[in-house]
């Protein structure tokens, strides 16, 4: 009889472990991360935010034209601020607490690239804080970062210096110093592989201090526009919208 019972007993301590296995198993499996759209440009652009709390991998999304990019594979957070784009070959895109940079595209959204943001603040930096920003507006092809302030961060008109590209002629200036006028030079790019020489949309500046910058004399940083052009008849989002409970 004590063989019968050491024998169950063996037996249901080995199915009680591999029950208790299973669902250690079960309780231990990896959730899968949230994936909500965050921005919609129109009807067939969007954006779409992968992970927890708000934070994670960021897509974009173009229906119509077949296009799916990975633009950030970790670690962004949506833009707060007021954010309006109808524009469809050049698109920026904003993060939460950007300063000095942020991504774009050229091609409707298939590469991105890292655009600089240049200026001159109040407290001596060189460009705004993010709690200073007020909105972004991107339209016909070009930028405009608007500050509390009033102030406009433009990106240049949507094409590249033709003197500027390989086989151009480069660019001469001159610079009056001490009464004297002092010729300067710009070359043209030097083609090399693997190098992006379309440089148009990738410099957000201040034209207050455009006076100061080799930029000036660029035809594509020349009769920028002196306000934000108006947006009519928009379709998309005017703020990215987020989730924080979604996958809990």
């Amino acid at each position: 009889m004590m063989k019968y019972v050491k024998g169950f007993t063996s037996t249901v301590l080995v199915i009680a472990l591999f029950m208790l296995g299973g669902c250690q198993s079960h309780l231990l499996k990896p959730r899968q991360k949230p994936v909500q759209v965050v921005y919609r440009f129109d009807d067939h652009r969007w954006l779409e935010l992968q992970g927890f709390n708000c934070e994670g991998a960021l897509w974009f999304v173009d229906q119509k034209r077949g296009i799916r990019t990975e633009v950030h594979d970790w670690g962004y957070r949506i833009f707060t601020r007021s954010y309006i784009h109808p524009s469809e070959r050049y698109i920026a895109l904003p993060g939460w607490g950007m300063t000095s940079a942020m991504t774009v595209s050229k091609d409707y959204g298939r590469t991105w690239k890292t655009s600089s943001i240049r200026g001159e603040e109040d407290n001596g930096s060189n460009a705004p804080t993010y709690d200073n920003i007020q909105s972004l507006t991107v339209v016909n092809d070009q930028g405009f970062l608007l500050t509390k302030q009033g102030r406009i961060y433009m990106s240049s008109l949507p094409f590249d210096d033709p003197r500027l590209q390989p086989g151009g002629t480069g660019v001469d200036y001159v610079v009056e110093f001490r009464g004297r006028k002092i010729p300067h030079h710009i070359n043209a790019i030097q083609p090399a592989e693997g190098l992006d020489t379309s440089l148009w949309g990738r410099e957000y500046i201040d034209p207050r201090i455009l006076h100061r910058m080799t930029n000036q004399y660029y035809t594509n940083f020349q009769n920028l526009p002196d306000r934000i052009p108006e947006v009519k008849n928009y379709q998309g989002w005017t703020h990215m919208r987020c989730d924080l409970n979604a996958g809990f």
